[in-house]
């Protein structure tokens, strides 16, 4: 066989062949470029000519070719590659290279370190990062590295590699490269007296070069597939004109004129967020009252940082696909233009690309290559923390970035010791500006554990200026706790939500569940105009409740009559004012939140044109399925406490900071993410899988005197984050547009046009349900849901499984029946 003749990857639309020595040379490079942002581009190189280093082998030529068709079936040499399909080890063998050729360097062990994270990210480069040592103590990164060689082929494919790829290796796997890695290690960890920080900072380091390898291979594959994608990112690759997106936001800032004393509040809000854009980067806070302009705020704030510090990105997180939608709008009229050349904005709603990843969801899925991205807190937890190699290929692009986080208080309480660490590392050693926006601001740089993790934040990171004084001055409800013993019953909670109505013309009822919320909507309808009438949850897809919202608005802004249940996804920054609020008793930064909802415009007047408080009822209903939410459960426990305290305002900041100390002390145990299902550890967690593992014995023998080696158990970590975190399976619904999505994707994945499915998976986000597994296998028991094309992990629902006015159901429309959450 000629050299020239290995092959990575065939071509499915004309048979065109990506030889070997390019796909190894093309993601070296494109590694590189990426690990620059934490300055190992010669890793990250190394990292890409020795993924794929394995495909020398005879035996993998063999069965790519008998796959592709180019061995004729009747030929001594095929093979049925159905039977081989993730048999054939070709990830192995450019690890042991890699282990082999750097461990060598360095008399403290540092050549061992630094080729032991170059070769996890190319052993675990189609698994996720694998572990060092298992569960059970297993050494699991050695036993990989003494792989037998008639299953690794790794002298074969030393024998066999283009020449100029061997002379690549050659230059790179030396005494110098060595240097360069440790060096970058030795500035952020104290080899000296390594804490359990220190292990989880080299762990997320190897993560992150694992990122820029995955994206790396992943967008060489697609490229190869679909050369416009090629395109797309070349003309992506220019620095991004953050002075356009200034000079437009100022231009539109100017000209606001303010309506009154709250307007006057968020431009001086806004004001001061400028002001400090220049400031270095790290963690600071946006604390800003409901309703204070915070996402006019933020985005002035993080384009004028950006362009200071010729950052690469922004991204905004939040909490809830119910205002990816909303942000993105205000964001793009304000810095896109019909003549720009690329757009500036991506929003990425709900995670489409299936579980199990198949080679069509490899080459499409979402990698956060925009200037602006807005994203869901779930998927940038995936980004930081899951198994496999679907979301941490985005990590890396938090590097030269600014991170947005709204509602920051919506953080999940197990990931919060997890979370701080990420940040912590991301802000000191990648370029990161981290910005915590909410009204409430959780106390994640005052844990009650800080040798687990904590934020880093200055005193003086604050860019609201003087909050304090701005929750005084906007001071626009009164919370009326109405919390009585055995609770309110579903008919007085209708009854009292009617009665507001009525008075008001506008009232929102905010629950805690999604049985709840059809319950009163039901119960609302024998009384109300249908008109009038509206219900927002999770089980509506976003295009759905965009519309419903900006109806809402548009009545409110009439003051046309509204009334609204809804789930808690409309306190997350969901732009509307109404004038009275009904909350179900959760935590005191949900009732802050839903307080936020009501004169939000500061405009209510009584009779004789005086300015008025709105009203914000705190009611407990008599039977709500929560016991099992432990988030709710406490969090209503706390805000009953600090609700019956002496505070002239429940909702200001020294209000919010005692809430947060008691909610935080009870849930102190819970913060490290908690390891489920484990009889070998039952007191373990993740936070200790992803650092040193203190609890276990395992350590790597004979280093007395020598800088210690990764012991990790990334694969097991991984595996118990997704298990836990948001077991959720998306799919796609025929309302609006979804039905021609749905066909035409159908239609594409058959064929498999790789650039438009692309296009119309991102668009088929707006579309989309995410399900629990219990509504999932209802779903399926009962054939309602169905793969677009057999393989390829992307469903859709019937259409009569789709309400007008509750969204998705497990029965079809006329049959409806109540989703529990």
């Amino acid at each position: 066989m000629k050299k020239a003749e290995f092959v990575a990857h065939k071509r499915k639309s004309d048979g065109e062949r990506q030889f070997l020595h390019t796909h190894l040379s093309e993601v070296g490079e494109i590694a590189s470029s990426f690990a620059k942002k934490v300055g190992v581009e010669n890793a990250g190189r190394l990292l890409g000519l020795l993924h794929d280093f394995g495909k020398y082998s005879q035996e993998f030529q063999i069965y790519i070719k008998s796959a592709t068709g180019e061995i004729n079936p009747d030929k001594d040499d095929y093979v049925d590659a159905k039977d081989l399909k993730g048999k054939v080890d070709h990830s192995t063998a450019g690890a042991q290279l890699a282990w082999q050729r750097l461990k060598r360097f360095g008399g403290a062990g540092q050549g061992e370190l630094c080729g032991q994270i170059l070769a996890l990210c190319v052993a675990s480069h189609h698994s996720g990062l694998i572990d060092c040592f298992s569960m059970d103590d297993r050494p699991v990164f050695i036993e990989r590295m003494k792989k037998a060689d008639e299953k690794v082929h790794l002298n074969e494919c030393q024998r066999e590699a283009d020449q100029e790829i061997l002379d690549a290796i050659e230059q790179l796997a030396n005494v110098d490269l060595v240097k360069e890695l440790f060096g970058q290690l030795c500035q952020f960890i104290n080899f000296e007296r390594l804490s359990s920080i220190d292990y989880f900072n080299l762990g997320f380091f190897t993560r992150f070069l694992f990122s820029c390898l995955i994206d790396a291979d992943r967008l060489n594959s697609a490229e190869f597939e679909d050369p416009l994608r090629l395109e797309e990112r070349q003309n992506n690759a220019a620095p991004v004109p953050w002075s356009k997106a200034i000079e437009r936001l100022e231009s539109h800032l100017a000209g606001l004129s303010p309506r009154n004393y709250v307007d006057e509040l968020r431009r001086e809000i806004s004001d001061n967020c400028k002001n400090s854009a220049d400031k270095a980067q790290g963690i600071y806070t946006l604390t800003v009252p409901t309703g204070g302009g915070k996402t006019y705020a933020s985005l002035r704030y993080a384009l004028h940082h950006a362009s200071h510090h010729g950052l690469d990105r922004i991204i905004y997180v939040i909490p809830y696909t119910s205002i990816i939608e909303q942000n993105a709008k205000v964001i793009r009229e304000v810095v896109e233009r019909e003549n720009d050349v690329k757009p500036w904005v991506l929003e990425h709603h709900s995670n489409l690309e299936p579980e199990q990843e198949t080679w069509q969801s490899k080459l499409v899925s979402e990698n956060w290559d925009a200037p602006i991205v807005l994203t869901t807190m779930v998927q940038l937890l995936e980004a930081l923390f899951s198994g496999g190699t679907k979301g941490v290929r985005r990590l890396h692009q938090l590097a030269n970035s600014v991170l947005v986080f709204d509602e920051i208080q919506t953080l999940p309480v197990n990931c919060v010791h997890l979370f701080c660490n990420a940040m912590n590392f991301l802000s000191q050693r990648c370029n990161t500006t981290a910005v915590l926006c909410t009204a409430t601001q959780p106390l994640l740089n005052e844990l009650k554990s800080p040798d687990k993790g904590q934020l880093i934040i200055p005193q003086e990171n604050e860019l609201a200026g003087d909050f304090a004084r701005h929750f005084i001055e906007l001071r626009r409800v009164k919370v009326l706790n109405q919390i009585k013993s055995g609770g309110w019953n579903a008919q007085e909670i209708s009854d009292l939500a009617v009665a507001q109505f009525s008075e008001r013309r506008s009232c929102l009822v905010i629950v805690n569940t999604k049985a709840w919320a059809q319950e009163l909507f039901q119960r609302c309808a024998e009384q109300v105009d249908k008109s009038h009438l509206f219900h927002l949850s999770t089980n509506q897809c976003p295009d759905h409740r965009k519309r419903l919202l900006e109806e809402i608005r548009t009545r409110l802004d009439q003051e046309l009559p509204v009334l609204c249940i809804s789930t808690q996804l409309i306190e997350a920054g969901v732009d509307v004012d109404f004038a009275s609020v009904i909350r179900f008793l959760a935590g005191l930064d949900s009732i802050a939140q839903a307080a936020g909802r009501c004169n939000r415009n500061g405009k209510l007047k009584d009779k004789k044109g005086n300015l008025i408080k709105g009203q914000v009822f705190v009611v407990n209903p008599d039977n709500e399925s929560t016991g099992m939410l432990k988030d709710i459960e406490i969090g209503k426990d706390k805000a009953e406490r600090v609700l019956s305290e002496n505070h002239e305002d429940v909702l200001s900041p020294s209000a919010m900071k005692q809430y947060f100390r008691y909610y935080f002390f009870d849930r102190a145990g819970d913060m490290s993410y908690p390891v489920v299902g484990s009889n070998h550890y039952r007191n373990d967690n993740i936070l200790n899988l992803l650092s040193a593992r203190s609890e276990s014995n395992v350590n790597f023998t004979g280093r007395d005197g020598k800088v210690p080696l990764l012991r990790q158990a990334f694969m097991e970590a991984g595996r118990q984050f997704q298990a836990i975190d948001a077991p959720t399976q998306a799919v796609i619904v025929q309302y609006g547009k979804g039905r021609e999505l749905v066909t035409e994707l159908c239609s594409v994945a058959k064929e498999f046009d790789t650039h438009r499915y692309y296009q119309l998976l991102r668009q088929a986000q707006k579309f989309s349900v995410n399900l629990f597994p219990n509504v999932w296998e209802k779903l399926q028991k009962q054939n309602a849901v169905h793969e677009i094309q057999p393989g390829h992990g992307i469903y859709f629902l019937d259409e009569e499984y789709y309400n007008e006015n509750f969204g998705l159901g497990t029965e079809p429309v006329g049959t409806m029946s109540a989703l529990i959450e």
